[in-house]
């Protein structure tokens, strides 16, 4: 079973983070289904997903674009880093209905391992914005290298408010992320790292100045904390007009 997640303002605007593992468990069973259940009971707007696409080869979808569409009212955004993938990099964006693509792109971040980015313009309403889904690396200064790549990137494109969501690998709760300010704050909604022992806040969300915060949290129940070694990170936001 799934724990529900409470109810939003009217109005706010709900993004949610997950590291799916390639849809593999901590029971070591491999679902797909299970992971869908799991991102649609997050009820959010907009989903950024992580390890979306196997590593090998023509990096073919771990979590298939037509299960998503057979299975939630989700769409992903068009990512793939190959016919088959959903992703760039692992880096997916599944959106609902309402919400409109303006622009989409594509970034390879500097790193001993393979990174990127992916970045998209989005409007919902009268609300233009950015989301950013990505997925930094193991060492700490390949970490602030890809930050600084990226935000060097964001000072050159037209100016959103702007979401960065994502596995960012930081194990401690209070580091600095120094590339990312002034212009963002940072959300550690809990310790989604790992699903079983909830050794550390991975996964986060950064914020730039037109966003407040109504509600955050991490989904830790049922399928939930089964279907990744990472929980769900959830946030419920509005946009300053």
């Amino acid at each position: 079973m799934l724990q529900p997640l409470p109810g939003r303002a009217d109005g706010a605007l709900r993004v949610a983070s997950w590291n799916i593992r390639k849809c593999l468990g901590v029971d070591r069973r491999r679902d797909p289904d299970r992971t869908l259940r799991v991102i649609a009971a997050t009820g959010a707007d907009i989903v950024a997903l992580q390890e979306s696409d196997r590593r090998l080869g023509p990096r073919p979808a771990a979590l298939p674009a037509s299960l998503i569409a057979a299975g939630s009212i989700f769409r992903p955004l068009p990512l793939g880093q190959s016919a088959v993938s959903l992703g760039w990099h692992g880096n997916a964006l599944l959106v609902r209905p309402e919400i409109e693509l303006l622009d989409v792109h594509r970034l390879d971040l500097p790193s001993f391992e393979p990174r990127g980015a992916v970045s998209a313009d989005l409007q919902r309403g009268r609300d233009r914005f950015r989301v950013v889904g990505l997925h930094l690396g193991l060492r700490g200064a390949d970490r602030l290298r890809q930050l600084g790549r990226l935000v060097d990137w964001l000072d050159r494109q037209p100016p959103l408010p702007t979401l960065i969501l994502g596995d960012f690998n930081e194990w401690a709760p209070d580091a600095p992320l120094l590339p990312l300010a002034p212009g963002f704050r940072v959300l550690a909604p809990g310790h989604s790292f790992h699903a079983r022992l909830r050794l550390a806040p991975l996964d986060r969300i950064a914020l730039s100045d037109r966003f407040s915060v109504t509600a955050q949290g991490m989904m830790d129940q049922g399928e939930a904390a089964r279907a990744s070694d990472h929980l769900p990170i959830w946030a419920d936001l509005r946009i300053a007009r």
